[in-house]
């Protein structure tokens, strides 16, 4: 689930795959390789990294593991009620 929920949080964000990888700590050469290479599925971020990817987004690090979407909707939801 982590390529799709990645990518959803991303263009809710209005970020780019580069901007992201920046501001997760990924080298600006490579940032936006690789986060294409973490939204299709091709690679497999490290969990640390999506701790990371889960502070720039502002989404709890759950989120990205969830199967179903309705329950990530709602993780997300509380996790941004709690976080205001």
């Amino acid at each position: 689930m982590i390529p799709k929920r990645l990518k959803e949080a991303r263009l809710r964000a209005k970020l780019t795959q580069e901007k992201l990888g920046v501001l997760a700590g990924i080298e600006e050469a490579t940032a936006y390789s690789r986060l294409s290479h973490y939204e299709n599925g091709t690679h497999k971020p490290t969990f640390e990294l999506v701790c990371e990817f889960a502070r720039v987004l502002n989404v709890p690090e759950c989120y990205f593991y969830t199967v179903d979407d309705g329950f990530a909707e709602a993780v997300l939801k509380l996790y941004l009620s709690y976080n205001k």
